[in-house]
């Protein structure tokens, strides 16, 4: 029987700077899952030309909504092409329309660069889209990082588009981040319940092999109990246990 539609998903979630990227990297080389990337190459060569990431830390109020936007409908997908794909191995992604929601999104509002009717919009339609259209995620991979850890890796990397990110935005998005997956402020009921994993995001696992290999063992137990969990849980479902 087939007891599941999709294949189980796990999210990592953190701020800018957290070292996302680096984890997912390690995941992919060493974990028997499918990868997702967070899609900036789209958002930086938009019709093959615009970098729409540039143009909304450059000129945010301008182009917060529209960016929003955009960001959500090259998540959802790259997301289903991949489970096109790969239609039974368990996807991690790289953020998700959640944290583009519950923090990027509302941050811009809160903070003047998305005004009150925008806002309305995108949670108008995100809500039915989400409720329609996407699945709940297996579980949220949360790498917990210091504001000021997160700063300082931006100015070492230096990213082109990232010039203008300031440490009060950092922070702001920092605690964004808390309420929706430690404090569950605000969140839609569905996401109440899903489990996440917390690891600390200001170790310099990059550098230290030891410490990245507990971190990948931690997610690889952390998947494979939840990934079997829900299926159990669809099964019972689909028998009327």
């Amino acid at each position: 029987m087939n007891t599941t539609s999709k294949p189980p998903c796990f999210i990592i979630e953190g701020n800018i700077g957290a070292g996302k990227s680096t984890l997912v990297s390690l995941i992919q080389q060493k974990l028997d899952v499918h990868v997702i990337f967070e899609p900036h190459d789209q958002w930086q060569m938009v019709g093959g030309t615009e970098n729409l990431l540039d143009k909304f830390y450059k000129d945010t109020s301008r182009w917060a909504y529209t960016f929003q936007s955009y960001a959500f409908v090259t998540r959802v997908r790259a997301q289903e092409e991949h489970a096109k794909k790969h239609p039974f191995i368990p996807q991690v992604l790289e953020r998700s329309v959640y944290s583009d929601r519950y923090c990027f999104a509302k941050n811009c509002f809160e903070l003047g660069y998305m005004n009150a009717l925008e806002w309305k919009l995108y949670q108008e339609w995100f809500s039915w889209l989400v409720d329609n259209y996407t699945a709940v995620p297996d579980g949220f991979i949360y790498l917990q990082t210091d504001p000021n850890k997160c700063f300082d890796r931006l100015n070492k990397r230096d990213r082109h588009e990232e010039s203008d990110v300031s440490l009060d935005y950092l922070k702001s998005l920092h605690q964004k981040h808390e309420s929706w997956l430690i404090n569950k402020h605000g969140i839609a009921e569905t996401l109440i319940d899903v489990p996440i994993l917390i690891l600390d995001g200001n170790q310099e696992f990059e550098q230290d092999a030891s410490i990245a290999q507990n971190m990948l063992d931690a997610i690889r137990i952390f998947i494979e109990k939840e990934s079997f969990n829900n299926v159990q849980n669809r099964s019972e479902i689909l028998m009327g246990l």
